[in-house]
């Protein structure tokens, strides 16, 4: 997962975990982040999606977390998010005659998804209370 997606998210996610109750506009949530609101708006929708966020509209609307900020781990919003392999993509054309290339795309596809079960299994030891913690 070579992008900023994760970061985002867990950002979002800290933020209304630091609020619990209220409703934060997604500009206030990107004013936070410094970034773009339509971007913040499209991890919004990937997370209340999950279920993690609920949303009203109109103009004392935003979103704020659908269920307690302890019952969330971060694996939960790290499997949301992620879109790919951690360590990036395989080699799209290996020479099949290459003793190394022959076989390369599948001793990697097995170390990134050793690499993969790792992260989640760390993340898991994680709740976003604990994370939010951090920030109190």
């Amino acid at each position: 997962m070579n992008n900023t997606r994760f970061a985002t998210a867990i950002h979002i996610m800290t933020l209304l975990a630091h609020y619990p109750g209220e409703w934060l506009s997604s500009d206030l949530i990107a004013a936070s982040i410094n970034i773009n609101p339509v971007i913040v708006r499209k991890e919004l929708i990937v997370l209340k999606e999950a279920g993690f966020i609920e949303s009203k509209m109109g103009k004392d609307g935003g979103c704020r977390l659908a269920k307690s900020a302890s019952e969330i781990a971060i694996s939960e919003i790290y499997d949301v998010v992620k879109n790919g392999e951690i360590l990036g993509k395989k080699n799209q054309n290996p020479n099949p005659k290459c003793d190394v290339g022959r076989d390369i795309n599948q001793n990697l596809q097995l170390l990134f998804g050793e690499t993969d079960l790792l992260i989640t299994r760390f993340l898991k030891q994680k709740s976003l209370a604990d994370f939010a913690l951090l920030f109190a």
